[in-house]
């Protein structure tokens, strides 16, 4: 009697299983390496751009996508890319978001050494066979007209040699319209986070269809 109840428990979840492999199969991850502008900061979390991609999916008829955000507030692109080696093991995403860059220049680190880490980055997620999409920066003129410019050239140049996505800049009609930053100047303010998805979904989705 025992034994029969085994090889009917056995059937069951032998059946149950295969049912939930083509669900398996069929997830796919997106994963998120940024900073504060894509870790929430300042906003309800409900609200937040990386929030409203996720029901954006769901509407677009990619459910199948789970997004991993691993972003945080504060952000280098050094400590990005010692975080990421984990994370591509962890989550083994299909597509990384890399959004990061804008603390660099903030605190005046050398472009180089910012084109440098980002390029470690990217190798990276390309040697695990996932997709990149880079977000593109600039940071305010007042840090010189030299420094911004190369700056801002880093994004396009990583993006034409490693052949990856850009978003050309993600604050684009967001840092300079009101009510769109917060006090600091320096965040986007809730408002603004359907403009931020706004910026990267044509982008992203031509990498997720």
């Amino acid at each position: 009697m025992n034994t029969a109840r085994l090889t009917v428990r056995s059937i069951l979840f032998v059946v149950l299983a295969s049912l939930a492999m083509p669900i398996l199969a069929n997830q796919n991850t997106l994963l998120i390496v940024g900073d504060s502008l894509s870790a929430a900061y300042g906003v309800p979390s409900e609200r937040a751009w990386v929030q409203l991609l996720k029901e954006r999916l769901d509407q677009n008829g990619l459910s199948q996508w789970q997004v991993v955000n691993a972003s945080i507030s504060g952000e280098t692109t050094d400590g990005g890319a010692r975080r990421l080696p984990d994370l591509l093991r962890e989550n083994d995403p299909d597509v990384v978001v890399i959004e990061l860059g804008g603390n660099d220049g903030l605190r005046g680190f050398p472009p180089n050494v910012i084109e440098s880490n980002l390029a470690d980055m990217i190798e990276q997620v390309q040697e695990t066979g996932a997709r990149t999409v880079l977000v593109g920066m600039q940071i305010p003129p007042n840090y010189g007209q030299r420094y911004t410019q190369m700056f801002a050239d880093i994004f396009p140049k990583l993006s034409d040699r490693y052949n990856t996505a850009l978003v050309p800049f993600f604050l684009q009609g967001v840092y300079d319209r009101d009510g769109f930053m917060q006090d600091d100047g320096l965040h986007p303010s809730e408002e603004a986070q359907p403009k931020l998805l706004d910026n990267i979904w044509p982008v992203l989705k031509q990498n997720l269809e």
